[in-house]
């Protein structure tokens, strides 16, 4: 009250001042003066009042306050600082007559920092150590905000040492951010742990934070638990932090634990709070419990939208993804790119064209590309995206089209237009393209040769495609694995040339497993080899058995070749170990959405109408002397 009771009172003076031009002649006047004129101009600072602030420096001007003392040259700068002039701030403060103290330079300093001029910290800072004025605990935090890399803020810190000032809350704070913004955890620790204070939850939640982003999140959880049993009561800024941690380690016990803290400290309507749990519980793959906490947020930014979106996309629910994604439109919230990056992924493996398309259309027509025009690394990643979205869509004329206009094309590009081509069946060109790319002196990579080889396989190119795998480690340098066997494998099955597969795949160098031996198993059945898929069958499932895939295989070739006693043996087999087909599922984009089927689906609301339809085109098939191929499928026991 006194303090704003003397402030009136300043203010009242000075506008009198001001008013009638009142001329002091007495050194006591002067003072008061002077001391009116330091109050008025702090509060024109803070009230970013520009036009008041300079009535007040020309009457400080003219009356000599600034010939006399140096207290009213840092309330000056701090004015101007504060008011966005930092130019006629560093004016005056290279104007002064007077030598500047300590505050005049933390003044300054201060104003540069806050006016984005860190750069030019360091000039000040090394003329006030030249000059002997030395520095005090307000100096160093604006010093270390100030300093372009670790080296720098370890020289600050020996000399907050050397002083003895390392014990200070402020500068130990601004020291440990400085050592977490550069990584150095383990220093940031060593000063932390010196503090003799440690009540400020600031300090403890930037110990959680900089381990969580520096990917220790064990270290982050410590910390954490450290902070409760000192007593420390935990805020919204060390719940996001710590849930962080637990979302990466997959903690859902201990991410429930802390998700009812949550909600017995009230903190359960924060946005960023309920954003981190949707993202820990669906980092846990517990998709139900991050739907539940976004039902019942009421309010969501574009940030729970993402949330909720890669949540879906992760557990591979892409329908989910397309559903929220249009819930989000719905809601009126624009999507950023993140939301593109992570709903064109989903429509890619539902071969959802239409929705790709309506996105895509959403990016151009939004600008949402602008948003990263000055990064070739991201705009090429948007692209990739779009691309592969289109290649998997098989709308590979799309595909080249947005692969024509890039700008800038990695060896990602590449592979997908490669793979792209080639699961279509059209491994000519995927081969070309593989050619351009070795031309444009790009370097392929153990993706690049999957696509090139499973290219080969879906078109019949054999013998290129055994040059391709003796050729991979000795003219490009990239060793064989198992993916590239598999193709070749997959490759020979469907050419009908068993043995040569059965050869490759036990002598390969690399230790076969079941995915090998399910391309040997399906190339078996195709051709009707029924001894060397018994023999690829036991392979199977002794890798996987509880898998149901082997067993149906399996039984339908012996079905095919007459051994209807080792058709039940098979279904003897499963019943033992409780294997069940799990039944087939399909889907088809229309005009209105996606729409997912599984075998002998009932649920859908016009099934009538579609099994009607399916009756009517298969009479028409047999008609034209189709007959369904019946013994290719096995119902479950």
């Amino acid at each position: 009250m006194m303090q704003r009771t003397l402030l009136m009172k300043s203010l009242s003076l000075f506008k009198a001042q001001c008013q009638h031009s009142i001329s002091f002649s007495s050194i006591a006047y002067k003072s008061f003066d002077l001391k009116a004129c330091i109050v008025s101009l702090q509060s024109f600072a803070n009230d970013k009042d520009l036009t008041k602030g300079k009535q007040v420096h020309c009457h400080m001007l003219r009356c000599g306050h600034l010939r006399v003392s140096p207290v009213p040259l840092t309330s000056l700068i701090n004015m101007y600082s504060k008011c966005n002039l930092i130019s006629d701030a560093l004016t005056v403060f290279y104007s002064s007559p007077l030598d500047h103290n300590v505050f005049a330079y933390n003044a300054i300093i201060a104003g540069l920092i806050a006016n984005d001029l860190s750069n030019r910290v360091s000039e000040l800072y090394f003329r006030m150590r030249e000059v002997g004025v030395l520095p005090d605990k307000f100096t160093f935090p604006c010093v270390l905000k100030a300093c372009k890399n670790e080296v720098d803020v370890k020289k600050i810190h020996g000399l907050v040492f050397k002083l003895g000032l390392e014990v200070d809350l402020f500068i130990g704070s601004a020291l440990l951010h400085s050592y977490l913004m550069y990584r150095n955890v383990d220093f940031a620790l060593d000063v932390f742990e010196d503090l003799p204070e440690r009540e400020d939850v600031v300090l403890w939640n930037a110990m959680i934070n900089g381990y969580a982003q520096t990917g220790e999140f064990g270290s982050a959880l410590i910390v954490f638990r450290w902070m409760i049993e000192d007593g420390v009561i935990p805020n919204r800024f060390s719940i996001t932090g710590v849930l962080s941690a637990l979302a990466n380690y997959g903690e859902f016990y201990n991410g429930k634990v802390i998700h009812g803290f949550v909600i017995k400290m009230g903190f359960d309507s924060g946005v960023a709070i309920c954003n981190a749990l949707i993202d820990m519980y669906g980092k846990c793959s517990c998709v139900a419990n991050a739907f539940e906490v976004f039902e019942t947020m009421d309010d969501k930014d574009i940030f729970t939208w993402n949330s909720i979106i890669c949540v879906h996309e992760q557990c591979g629910n892409h329908d989910g993804t397309l559903g929220h994604f249009k819930r989000m439109l719905s809601a009126g919230v624009r999507p950023d790119l993140v939301t593109v990056t992570t709903t064109l992924p989903a429509c890619a493996h539902l071969a959802a064209l239409r929705h790709g398309r309506e996105i895509h259309a959403h990016m151009i027509v939004n600008g949402l590309r602008k948003d990263a025009a000055d990064n070739e690394y991201d705009d090429t990643y948007i692209d990739n995206a779009i691309l592969d979205m289109y290649a998997k869509c098989g709308s590979m004329r799309e595909a080249q089209l947005i692969f024509d206009m890039m700008n800038f094309k990695d060896v990602a590009s590449w592979n997908i237009m490669i793979k792209g081509y080639g699961m279509h069946g059209f491994g000519i060109k995927a081969l070309e393209l593989f050619s351009d790319m070795c031309k444009a002196e790009l370097r392929p990579d153990d993706v690049t040769f999957v696509g090139v080889l499973s290219a080969c396989s879906h078109s019949g190119l054999v013998k290129q495609g055994r040059e391709f795998l003796a050729q991979m480690w000795p003219k490009y340098g990239v060793v064989p694995s198992i993916e590239h066997y598999t193709s070749v494998i997959d490759m020979l099955g469907r050419a009908g040339k068993l043995e040569a597969a059965y050869e490759l795949l036990l002598t390969m160098p690399i230790k076969a497993n079941s995915v090998v031996w399910r391309a040997f198993l399906a190339a078996s059945r195709l051709h009707g080899n029924a001894d060397l898929a018994e023999v690829a069958a036991k392979q199977v499932l002794d890798f996987e058995p509880d898998h149901c895939g082997s067993y149906v295989i399996l039984s339908n070739i012996y079905g095919q070749t007459g051994r209807y006693e080792k058709v039940l043996e098979i279904r003897d087999a499963m019943k033992l170990q409780n294997v069940r087909k799990t039944p087939g599922c399909s889907w088809i984009e229309l005009h209105n959405g996606v729409h997912v089927f599984i075998t002998a689906d009932k649920l859908h609301p016009e099934i009538n109408l579609i099994y009607a339809g399916l009756n009517s085109l298969t009479a028409r098939l047999r008609e034209h002397g189709y007959t369904p191929e019946s013994d290719a499928v096995e119902s479950s026991p």
